[in-house]
C-alpha cells in the first residue's frame, strides 16, 4: 500500500435498542515498521478549534487508537481482554471499560480493514454494544479511472 491513503471509519453505538452511527471519510499516511502497521490522519470536529490528531496502530490481534489535541484518548482494543482508557474532552474527562469480542483484519495489495466489536462500559456498567469499521485504501487505487 503506498504512504498516501483515503481513510475511511464508521462506528455504531447500541445503546437500550437504539443505534448511532458516525461515519469519517479523510485523507491520512500508512506506513509499516517492525510488523505494526501504523495509520495517521487529522479529524476536524465542529465545536473544536483545532484538529484532533490520530495515530492507529494495527497489530496481528489488536488495535490502538491515540487521539490528541482537545480530545486525547489511548483506546486499546484486544481479543478476550478488557482494557481501561482515560478520555478527555473540552468537557470533562472520563474512565471507560473496553472489552474486546472481534477483531478481523483483511489486507491486500492496495488496502487493509479492520472491524472491531466490543462492549463499552463505565464504573463497571456496560453502557452499549459497538463496532468500528477502518478501511485505508492507497489514494492511487481509490481515485476513479478516467
Amino acid at each position: 500500500m503506498t504512504k498516501d491513503v483515503l481513510i475511511s471509519i464508521s462506528g455504531i453505538h447500541m445503546t437500550d435498542g437504539e443505534d448511532s452511527d458516525v461515519e469519517l471519510v479523510t485523507t491520512g499516511s500508512y506506513y509499516e515498521k517492525n510488523g505494526v502497521r501504523y495509520l495517521l490522519y487529522d479529524e476536524l470536529m465542529e465545536s473544536l478549534d483545532q484538529p484532533v490528531k490520530n495515530v492507529v496502530k494495527i497489530r496481528e490481534n489488536s488495535l490502538e487508537i491515540i487521539r490528541r489535541g482537545e480530545i486525547q484518548a489511548h483506546m486499546t482494543f484486544r481479543r478476550g481482554m478488557t482494557v481501561m482508557a482515560g478520555y478527555r474532552t473540552p468537557y470533562g474527562e472520563m474512565m471507560v471499560e473496553i472489552t474486546t469480542e472481534e477483531i478481523r483484519i483483511t489486507e491486500e495489495n492496495d488496502s487493509l480493514a479492520v472491524r472491531v466489536e466490543y462492549m463499552l462500559g463505565i464504573n463497571g456498567q456496560q453502557i452499549s454494544r459497538c463496532s468500528i469499521v477502518l478501511e485505508a485504501r492507497s489514494r492511487m487505487a481509490a481515485a476513479p479511472e478516467n
